[in-house]
């Protein structure tokens, strides 16, 4: 399939673009280019189904799905500036000092 300039003004205007006039012959090669490589798919047989790609061993046994808390490396009250109660306390705000 041939792309002209036509076609170039035509795709440029349905996506709303300004397509400079000196532009108009260098986009239409690089389409035309685009429009043969997806071409190609047509060689790719339709009625065949490739076997999935799995990574790894296929005779690894998958874990069982179960939510667990994950441990620490050190408690919240280890890295927080100021904690109490099991809280973080923040600064007060200027304006909220009268509160």
């Amino acid at each position: 399939m041939s792309i002209g300039s036509k076609d170039v003004l035509h795709v440029a205007g349905l996506a709303e673009l300004d397509v400079p006039a000196a532009e108009l012959q260098t986009l239409a090669e690089q389409m035309g280019r685009i429009v043969e490589y997806v071409a190609q798919l047509n060689a790719v047989p339709a009625g065949e189904q490739a076997a999935p790609f799995l990574v790894g061993s296929h005779a690894a046994p998958l874990r069982d799905d179960e939510v667990r808390p994950m441990p620490l490396a050190q408690g919240p009250e280890a890295i927080a500036p100021e904690f109490r109660d099991g809280f973080f306390l923040v600064p007060r705000l200027g304006t909220m000092e009268d509160e």
